[in-house]
């Protein structure tokens, strides 16, 4: 740095009887340190200020604005550059085409109100170095289209899809079971019963072709069998409460019931020690077997009967029982042919064997 001028002597020494050594040190690095400058490189636009790029000063409105920037980009825009205009002397292709992008960045800063109020808070508080760079990129990357909306659409996509899919399955439900004889007999003997089959043979100038005749009690069997059989899981009718947007509009509903319904389990069972009802007992061994309510629902009458005779609702008893079915399934898979064939050649001609053929 050198030695310290005649004017710079007084306040040193002051500073060495007052302060000691250090007051000195920082005396000399606020000298050095450049002050805070409010333009940032990189951020709106750069080292020049967007209101002397487009010529215009803090307190010009809108119009002024806007009118400026379209002058400035008739002149620089690089469809209307040509070489030797008299207003472009000293401008290059490139440097017209690099002055038309700060002129379309600083309009692009100032016409909008949130941009231009966060850079004149820039310009007036420049010290705050990292709230400028945060309130710079949050408002570039943020999304232009609400959150709120773009959720609300996946959701209702998604629910619209859920519905579909649903009845897709039922009604291919509905189709199998009219081919299966055992179901068709017993809609086809209802509908005799109901009369429903003596409407289609009728005769003079309202008889039909066998067509007409045989797709009206096709329509009738489905029709029975939709209103008599009951279909439960993957297959079931669907239902709207159950698809994602009402599940999401009553989940405080959901909530609120959940959170009575077990505070009156833990009021009657741990507290009153009450026996179990048919209906609890059922919904303990559904939590043991780790199935959903329509797994369970799916399951056979005689099942749940079984379950309920051998006290499967006690954790002792299910393990029993779980152990009883594991052992049973082996059994099954050790006696069943494929299974054997499927050891045999995971024995022979495993996955990871080699084999070579002479030839």
């Amino acid at each position: 740095v050198g030695r310290p001028s005649a004017d710079m002597a007084a306040p040193m020494e002051f500073l060495r009887r007052k302060s000691g050594p250090r007051l000195i040190i920082l005396f000399f690095v606020g000298l050095f340190i450049p002050a805070v400058t409010a333009l940032i490189e990189g951020l709106y636009c750069g080292t020049e200020v967007c209101y002397d790029v487009l010529g215009v000063t803090r307190d010009a409105s809108k119009s002024e604005i806007a009118r400026a920037y379209r002058q400035l980009a008739k002149k620089y825009h690089p469809d209307r550059f040509r070489t030797g205009d008299p207003a472009l002397a000293g401008e290059s292709p490139e440097s017209a085409h690099q002055k038309f992008l700060l002129i379309a960045t600083a309009y692009e800063t100032l016409r909008d109100e949130e941009s231009r109020k966060d850079y004149d808070y820039m310009l007036d508080h420049p010290e705050e170095y990292y709230s400028h760079y945060y309130h710079y990129y949050r408002r570039r990357l943020a999304p232009k289209v609400d959150v709120r909306i773009v959720i609300l659409v996946t959701v209702c996509a998604i629910s619209v899809f859920q519905y579909y899919s649903w009845w897709s399955s039922y009604t291919e439900a509905i189709n199998y079971l009219s081919t299966v004889p055992k179901y068709r007999i017993q809609a086809t003997e209802l509908a005799k019963q109901q009369g429903l089959m003596n409407r289609t043979k009728e005769k003079g100038k309202n008889r039909r072709s066998k067509e007409e005749i045989r797709e009206e009690e096709e329509e009738i069997i489905r029709d029975i069998i939709k209103n008599k059989i009951d279909i439960k899981g993957g297959y079931q009718k669907p239902n709207i409460s159950d698809i994602l947007l009402c599940k999401i509009l009553l989940f405080p509903f959901y909530l609120c019931t959940y959170v009575i319904w077990y505070c009156t389990w833990v009021y009657r069972f741990h507290i009153k020690r009450e026996e179990y009802g048919e209906e609890e007992r059922l919904y303990i061994i559904r939590k043991y077997m780790k199935m959903s309510q329509s797994q369970f629902d799916s399951l056979e009458d005689h099942q749940k009967e079984t379950f309920l005779k051998r006290q499967l609702w006690i954790k002792e008893k299910y393990e029993v029982y779980k152990e009883e079915q594991e052992e049973e399934m082996k059994i099954k898979m050790a006696m069943d042919p494929r299974w054997k064939r499927y050891r045999r050649w995971m024995k022979n001609e495993g996955p990871g064997r080699l084999t070579f053929i002479d030839d």
